[in-house]
């Protein structure tokens, strides 16, 4: 299923295969939306390491029991021609313009986290 122009519905899944129950699809599409704004500011694809995970999953991977995986809202992403930082940036950039929700954003040695929870978090966990 197409959620964007850039995006399908396959590319959040967990990572195990598991489907995106019904109930959540509605946070899938909010963040491939602001997802499509960064791909379009960009001129990039994304690629998505991880998006929705559930419970057990998120577990045995050592994620937050309260992690925005949980709820479809959150994906761990990278571009091939931009460094974390500059992802980062360009993110907070189009949250300030109104082009992306507010949500947690993290960077990370090779990927950043974005999250559509609806309220500002930021953390930096580089090494």
């Amino acid at each position: 299923m197409k959620l964007t122009e850039n995006f399908l519905l396959q590319e959040f899944y967990c990572k195990d295969g598991t489907d995106i129950p019904a109930e959540l699809i509605d946070n899938v599409q909010e963040l491939a939306d602001s997802l499509q704004s960064l791909r379009e500011y960009l001129g990039e694809s994304i690629f998505i390491n991880s998006a929705y995970r559930h419970r057990e999953y998120n577990q045995s991977i050592g994620g937050s029991s309260r992690s925005q995986h949980l709820l479809a809202k959150a994906s761990d992403i990278r571009l091939l021609s931009y460094n974390p930082i500059d992802v980062y940036n360009a993110i907070e950039i189009l949250i300030l313009r109104g082009d992306m929700k507010e949500g947690g954003l993290g960077i990370y040695d090779n990927f950043v986290h974005y999250d559509v929870r609806g309220t500002r978090a930021r953390w930096d966990f580089r090494k």
